[in-house]
């Protein structure tokens, strides 16, 4: 753990890397009095902290029991992803209405960043410190898709869900990079930067499917299921 001071943004943004990228271990108790030694800083900090990320979903509080990180759980990955998918296809055909060449520049420019760093992913073992930059690029990336679709509780909701999603996908038994993310990343950008929401949405789903419960068999969340319904 960290033994500079820190302020408590800072401390709240230590423990919530901690947490969404799984190096706190599900279901493990959060001390608080540990936790106030390891960063230097009041017992009421530290609730506050505790507090914060359980509104969020990241930890659980119970009376008498205290805080804990949040338990692998896969009926909540796949709602997790399920609800994903909708904010982000919703998200990335307001920013394909909205967005201007900013938009554009930012998007391909997160999107180089994310691909550079999955290209080495594919000869690199994934330790804690590449899986912290990789989980920050693919973020940067996503929420970049989302940042010109001109609503904040859109890009709020989904920031809350891609957080508690990520929580739950690391924490599998058989969590690992995938190669096909590459293309899977290529397909949903270029479709952003031609413009075309209708295949911006396909392939949202088609990187995210095979979190669903059914492995996307379904096809539920496919567009061209939503334009036959």
């Amino acid at each position: 753990m960290l033994k500079q001071k820190l302020s408590t943004p800072q401390i709240y943004d230590d423990l919530h890397m901690q947490l969404v990228t799984a190096q706190i271990p599900q279901g493990q108790k959060m001390r608080s009095e540990r936790l106030r030694e390891d960063y230097d800083c009041s017992a009421n900090t530290i609730r506050e902290v505790l507090f914060r990320l359980a509104s969020e979903g990241l930890v659980i509080f119970e009376d008498q029991r205290g805080f804990r990180a949040r338990p692998t759980d896969p009926e909540r990955l796949h709602y997790l992803a399920k609800f994903r998918i909708m904010l982000e296809q919703e998200g990335a055909t307001a920013s394909i209405q909205h967005g201007g060449l900013e938009w554009e520049a930012q998007l391909a420019a997160s999107h180089h960043k994310l691909s550079h760093i999955e290209r080495k992913l594919t000869d690199t073992p994934l330790s804690g410190n590449t899986l912290k930059l990789w989980s920050l690029a693919e973020l940067e990336f996503h929420d970049t898709l989302l940042s010109a679709c001109d609503s904040p509780f859109l890009r709020s909701s989904y920031r809350r869900t891609y957080d508690q999603f990520r929580q739950q996908k690391i924490m599998q038994p058989k969590y690992g990079y995938h190669p096909e993310n590459i293309a899977e990343h290529h397909a949903i950008v270029t479709a952003a930067l031609d413009r075309d929401a209708h295949a911006c949405r396909v392939a949202i789903y088609e990187h995210m499917k095979r979190n669903l419960r059914d492995g996307g068999a379904s096809g539920v969340l496919h567009p061209d299921a939503e334009r036959a319904g």
